[in-house]
């Protein structure tokens, strides 16, 4: 990648984000289609950036940052003040979108880690999409935003897991098994250190002067990146963790402050190398499974969200809103599909199947998501009226 095509790639990136913003969706999906337009596959015609070294760099940088500011919106005391919903719903969400995802996966791979992979992306929502739609319909002081803000919660622990080993499992089940007792340590080092060690990581980055501030809290997340590849894990868990280890401290909020515009420009990068990668000739072989991912979001997602609804304590409306709040499918989703790629485990057919779905699984349900939740309200209206009484009763 050439410094003209940076340039032509970033003001492409700010004006499909901008229409994005005016038509009330989210930018994640227009990121993916300016990759998918731009890179060596079809349509030809428009072919402009290629992948290499400079957009692999990019893309890895703007994973790192993703999931740091996902870290850091993650504390043990919101789990625990959440954490009945998150039991509970949590529980619904991944037994049964993960089930689904699951046996769509075992028919499209067999019995293969590729399955699991793409069961874990058809369970997983949007984080980012999810909050953004709370935050512009105004749903944040709705009494089912609790439910839905726990279920991410749990399912950001379940990924951060499934990371742990998705670029490099798959293999003997004895090398498997211990990748996954490595992303359970990390996890649980990373917990443990958010909890008993916070006081201290907080009064070194209080006391250091702040472009030193900036330096020490770069150099932190790139370290504990590197640390998780070291171990044989991916770098995304690693960078998840960081931001949980800083997220107890009471430099948070000058954190995301000033690392705000580093997340957007690399994130947006990281969304426009994956779709560098979506080979639209591969439509063809991933039509039916994502078909029935798509069929699997909306049945999985607003049933089990209703049902935890219910089970909570909510109406019969609310829960209707809290399981369509979780049809976007987005970061993660993709992440997911990064990560795999690299796996020397997976087929290289398995491989662009898996990318070639993500892309375009994430398209559409983050379009189809953000416009039933803009319109669920009405929608729940329509579908639970409240009974009237009968005339002279």
């Amino acid at each position: 990648m050439t410094l003209a095509e940076l340039a032509i790639t970033v003001s492409l990136l700010a004006g499909l984000g901008l229409a994005a913003s005016r038509l009330g969706l989210s930018a994640i999906p227009a990121y993916l289609l300016a990759g998918l337009l731009l890179g060596p596959n079809e349509p030809k015609a428009l072919s402009l950036v290629r992948p290499s070294e400079v957009t692999d760099f990019l893309a890895e940088i703007g994973l790192v940052f993703l999931l740091f500011f996902l870290g850091l919106e993650f504390t043990l005391g919101r789990l625990a003040r959440s954490r009945q919903h998150a039991l509970v719903g949590g529980a619904i969400d991944f037994l049964t979108n993960a089930g689904l995802g699951l046996v769509i996966g075992v028919a499209a791979f067999g019995l293969s880690f590729g399955s699991l992979v793409l069961a874990a992306a058809v369970y997983v929502s949007s984080s980012a999409i999810t909050v953004k739609g709370l935050i512009d319909f105004r749903r944040l002081a709705d009494d089912e935003t609790d439910l839905v803000l726990a279920i991410l919660v749990a399912e950001d622990l379940v990924i951060g897991l499934v990371l742990g080993f998705a670029a490099g499992g798959g293999g003997a089940a004895g090398e498997t098994l211990a990748l996954v007792g490595k992303a359970i340590a990390f996890v649980a080092a990373a917990l443990a250190v958010s909890k008993w060690l916070s006081g201290l990581i907080d009064r070194l980055l209080d006391w250091l002067p702040r472009e030193f501030f900036l330096l020490a809290v770069f150099a932190f997340l790139i370290g504990a990146g590197a640390l998780a590849r070291e171990v044989g894990l991916s770098e995304a868990i690693g960078a998840l963790m960081a931001g949980v280890v800083l997220s107890e401290t009471s430099v948070r909020e000058e954190i995301e402050e000033r690392f705000f515009s580093f997340r957007d420009v690399f994130a947006a990068l990281f969304f426009f190398v994956f779709g560098l990668s979506i080979d639209v000739a591969e439509i063809g072989s991933v039509g039916w499974i994502l078909a029935a991912a798509v069929v699997a979001a909306l049945v999985g997602k607003v049933g089990g969200g209703y049902v935890a609804g219910l089970m909570g304590g909510l109406t019969r409306r609310q829960s209707f809103n809290a399981g369509v709040a979780l049809v976007a499918h987005g970061e993660f989703t993709i992440i997911l599909a990064q990560v795999a790629s690299g796996n020397p485990q997976i087929s290289s057919q398995t491989q662009a199947k898996l990318v070639a779905f993500a892309g375009l699984y994430v398209l559409i349900t983050a379009t189809i998501g953000v416009a039933l939740m803009k319109e669920s309200k009405l929608i729940g209206r329509y579908l639970f009226p409240i009974p009237r009484l009968a005339e002279g009763g």
